[in-house]
C-alpha cells in the first residue's frame, strides 16, 4: 500500500516553511465559511514530499474527519491515467496516434457533423476526417459531454440518456457504439471541445490491447507504481474510507450529499469510464504524478519513456494556439487563456497570457469534485488537491493552489 507522508524539510528543497502555511490557512476558509466539507494537499519538489495536511471531514453527517486514507472520487483525474495507457500501446505498436478511431471501434466510420437546426431535428454533413486516436487524446474530435448544455448536440446526448454518465446496464462498448450515432459537433481536428474523448479512448485500450481497462490499468499501471486503492469502485470493507461528495445546498447554507452521483463509486460499474470513473488515494495518485515527474518511471517501475512524456506534454492544439483561441465558448475563458492542450493534460504555454504564477512547460488537470494536480517541470513541483464538491467551477482552487505554492518558493 502507498504511503504518503513528509519526506524532507521545506527548506531542504527551497520552500520556505512559514509561507507554506498560507496554504491551510487559505483553504481553511473554505471549510470554515461551509464551502467545502475538508481536504487534503500535498506538495512536493524534487521528487520529495515537503507539505502535507488535511483540514475537515471526510464525512460531515458522521463527523469523520479527513486522513492520510481517505479514498476520493478523482472523476476527470482519470483522464491522464487512460491517457498514459494509450502512449504505452503506442510505444508497443499497438496502436497509431493516426490511426482513424474505426479500425478499434467500427461504428466509428462514416461520422457526420452538426451544421444547423435543433436537437430533435438537426442537419448534418459528413465529417471531412475521421477520427484518429490523437483527435481523442486532444479533445479535439468533435464530441462532447450532455452536461455542458451549451449547444444543440450537448442536447442530443442528454436526450439519449448521456449527461452524468450513460444508461443503467450500458458497458463500455454500447456506449461508444450509440455514441458514433450521434453527430459530431465540429469536423475532428478544427475545434477543441472537453468531451467523452477519453471515455472513447479507454475503449480503443480495450480493444488495442485485448483487456479490459480494469485489467490493463491493475497490470500495466496500478500494479508497477503500488496504486493498490486505484480502481472503479470501493472495495465493500473500504467504504466507511471514502469521502462524501457533496453539492451546495440549493434552499441556502452549507452542504447537502449528492449520492445520485456519489453512490456509483460503491458499486462495480458495467460502465469503465476511462474519461473519470476512477477513485483513489491521495497517496496513489501522488506516485502517479511522480511517474510523469520523473520522465516515465518511479522505483524501477518504467511506464513510458522520457522523450515520450515530453511529447505528451507538448501542446497539440491546431496552429499552437491556446484554449481560449480554440475552445468552445464554454471553454474560452479567461482562465484558459496561455494554456494549450497536449496529450491527456492541459499545458502551460504562456504564463504571463493566463496571469498565472506557474511556469511555461506546466501540464495538469483536475476533477468534476474539485480535485486537482498540477506538475511544474521547470520548479520541479507537483502539487495536488483533494475535496469532494460539485461543480468544480464554483471556487477558484486551482489558480489559487499554483499560487500559494509558487509564493513560497525562495530558493
Amino acid at each position: 500500500m502507498a504511503e504518503l507522508k513528509v519526506e524532507t524539510e521545506p527548506g531542504e528543497v527551497g520552500f520556505d516553511p512559514e509561507r507554506l502555511k498560507r496554504i491551510d490557512s487559505h483553504f481553511g476558509r473554505f471549510v470554515d465559511d461551509g464551502k467545502l466539507a475538508g481536504w487534503t494537499v500535498a506538495v512536493a519538489r524534487r521528487g520529495r514530499v515537503a507539505h502535507l495536511s488535511h483540514c475537515g471531514l471526510a464525512d460531515i453527517e458522521s463527523n469523520r474527519p479527513v486522513a492520510d486514507n481517505t479514498i476520493w472520487r478523482i472523476y476527470s483525474m482519470t483522464k491522464p491515467i487512460t491517457s498514459v495507457a494509450a502512449m504505452m500501446l503506442y510505444e508497443r505498436g499497438a496502436l497509431e496516434l493516426t490511426d482513424p478511431v474505426a479500425r478499434y471501434i467500427p461504428a466509428f466510420a462514416d461520422m457526420r457533423v452538426y451544421v444547423a437546426g435543433s436537437a430533435a431535428n438537426p442537419g448534418t454533413v459528413p465529417a471531412t476526417e475521421p477520427i484518429r486516436v490523437w483527435h481523442l487524446l486532444t479533445h479535439t474530435a468533435g464530441l462532447t459531454y450532455g452536461f455542458h448544455h451549451a449547444h444543440a448536440v450537448d442536447e442530443i446526448y442528454r436526450a439519449k440518456g448521456f449527461e452524468f454518465g450513460v444508461p443503467r446496464g450500458m458497458d463500455t462498448a454500447a456506449a461508444c457504439d450509440a455514441w458514433a450515432q450521434l453527430p459530431l459537433m465540429f469536423d475532428p481536428g478544427t475545434e477543441w471541445n472537453y468531451s467523452i474523448a477519453t471515455d472513447v479512448l479507454g475503449r480503443v485500450v480495450e480493444v488495442a490491447s485485448g483487456q479490459s481497462l480494469d485489467e490493463f490499468f491493475s497490470e500495466h499501471i496500478f500494479g508497477p507504481l503500488d496504486m493498490t486503492e486505484t480502481a472503479f469502485s470501493v472495495a465493500a470493507d473500504d467504504l466507511e474510507r471514502l469521502a462524501t461528495l457533496y453539492v451546495q445546498n440549493p434552499a441556502g447554507g452549507g452542504l447537502v450529499r449528492n449520492t445520485s452521483l456519489g453512490d456509483a463509486a460503491t458499486r462495480q460499474p458495467t460502465f469503465l469510464s476511462g474519461g473519470g470513473g476512477l477513485v483513489a488515494t491521495a497517496a496513489d495518485y501522488h506516485r502517479f504524478t511522480q511517474m510523469l515527474a520523473r520522465g516515465g518511471e518511479l522505483d524501477g517501475a518504467r511506464l513510458l519513456s522520457p522523450r515520450t512524456v515530453a511529447y505528451m506534454s507538448r501542446n497539440h492544439l491546431p496552429g499552437g494556439v491556446d484554449l481560449d483561441a480554440i475552445g468552445r465558448p464554454l471553454f474560452a475563458e479567461s482562465q484558459f487563456r496561455g494554456v494549450g492542450f497536449g496529450l491527456g493534460v492541459s499545458v502551460v504555454v504562456d504564463a504571463p497570457a493566463g496571469k498565472s504564477l506557474t511556469s511555461e512547460g506546466e501540464i495538469a488537470w483536475g476533477g468534476l469534485a474539485s480535485t486537482a494536480f498540477y506538475i511544474d517541470p521547470v520548479e520541479e513541483i507537483t502539487a495536488m488537491f483533494f475535496t469532494q464538491f460539485m461543480p468544480s467551477s464554483q471556487y477558484p482552487i486551482r489558480p489559487h493552489l499554483r499560487k500559494l505554492v509558487m509564493q513560497a518558493v525562495v530558493d
